[in-house]
């Protein structure tokens, strides 16, 4: 079993005690005495190392593990235990997207980081895309090019296009982002579809800008795919009435 025995715990303040214990185990995994496939201590003796009591801990351990931060493994043995996991589970809690969705940042700030990452992510998929890519990408428009579509899933799949062009770009830092970004907003975004007269008319003009969007990623113009993508975030934040976000976008 590899046991994290080398990192260094102390005994923590009985004030908010669960959120020290996480911040000493955020500490160790950021200065490297944790890694993914440690073992964290027994719960008996990690209580005794941090000085809390057992059930202070054991809620510490089960928030990492919603967080998608350890694995618990029930069972003694060698592969029991609490274990730092190198992904997220399936049910895993994105702090962001929460933070996001609660209205910790600014419209302003949520609609420029999207243009920062849309941007930058059209451009290197236009670079580095593969034909799988663009066979997954064309893919998704033909689904929205139904004309009998909803809005639920219209928004789904225009997420998925612009999540999917985040991988094309090859950083899976940038797609999760993107990923998180898309979730957070996508009450607003549908609601926002909802309240259109005539939503299909806009739903239209999304899905040509987004054909174009393609097409120059297809063609390796990463310039044209950066302008395009810009604009089709720009205009769309200036005509769909988005809550909070009227006039949010800079050019």
């Amino acid at each position: 079993m590899n046991e994290a025995a080398g990192a260094s715990w102390t005994p923590v303040s009985r004030v908010r005690a669960h959120e020290q214990v996480m911040m000493q185990i955020e500490e160790q995994i950021i200065g490297g005495e944790l890694k993914v496939g440690d073992h964290l201590p027994s719960e008996r003796e990690l209580s005794v190392l941090l000085g809390v009591s057992r059930p202070s801990l054991r809620e510490t351990l089960r928030v990492l593990e919603a967080l998608g931060v350890l694995d618990i493994r029930r069972g003694g043995g060698p592969d029991g235990g609490a274990v730092l996991t190198g992904s997220p589970g399936a049910g895993a809690v994105e702090p962001l997207t929460l933070q996001l969705a609660l209205g910790h940042f600014t419209h302003r700030e949520l609609v420029d980081t999207r243009l920062a990452l849309e941007t930058w992510s059209c451009a290197r998929a236009a670079q580095q895309r593969s034909d799988e890519d663009l066979e997954a990408l064309a893919a998704i428009l033909e689904r929205m090019d139904a004309p009998d579509i909803e809005t639920a899933e219209f928004n789904e799949l225009d997420t998925r296009f612009h999540v999917r062009i985040a991988e094309a770009s090859g950083n899976a830092l940038t797609a999760r982002l993107m990923t998180t970004l898309r979730r957070a907003i996508r009450r607003q975004m549908i609601d926002a579809y909802a309240r259109l007269p005539e939503w299909r008319v806009t739903a239209q003009t999304v899905r040509a800008e987004h054909h174009a969007i393609l097409e120059a990623i297809a063609e390796r113009d990463a310039e044209r795919a950066e302008r395009l993508v810009r604009e089709h975030i720009t205009s769309f934040y200036a005509t769909v009435p988005v809550e909070g976000y009227q006039g949010a976008a800079t050019a």
